[in-house]
């Protein structure tokens, strides 16, 4: 194994310190839906999910999982089996996943009133 390299997009890469890992979840889709919510947010917003996609392609779901600024979390009740990522105190992403892909389902408001 030493001297071999593999790209990203193979299923199987080797940590720097020779650790072969498994494939991670390095992919993410937006729904229609989502896309068209995202359309009507304010930039900053749109431009904070685009971070966040960006740390899952290149590090890889499991990581970005880690950073507390996106405070991801698992939903309960009629959600159950998606998880949310915060945009900002009133905005949230909800991402579901399929396979080896996270795969956003919608970007939503998020007020004092719907708690």
């Amino acid at each position: 194994m030493e001297g071999q390299r593999f790209s990203r997009s193979n299923a199987r890469r080797v940590h720097p310190l020779g650790v072969l890992w498994s494939s991670m979840i390095r992919r993410v889709e937006i729904s229609r839906r989502a896309e068209k919510q995202l359309r009507k947010l304010p930039r900053h917003i749109v431009d904070k999910l685009a971070i966040w996609v960006a740390a899952v392609e290149f590090d890889g779901l499991e990581e970005a999982r880690k950073s507390p600024g996106y405070h991801d979390e698992p939903l309960r009740g009629e959600r159950a089996g998606q998880r949310s990522i915060r945009l900002s105190r009133s905005y949230r992403a909800i991402y579901e996943i399929r396979k080896d892909t996270a795969r956003f389902v919608s970007v939503e408001e998020v007020s004092k009133h719907d708690y």
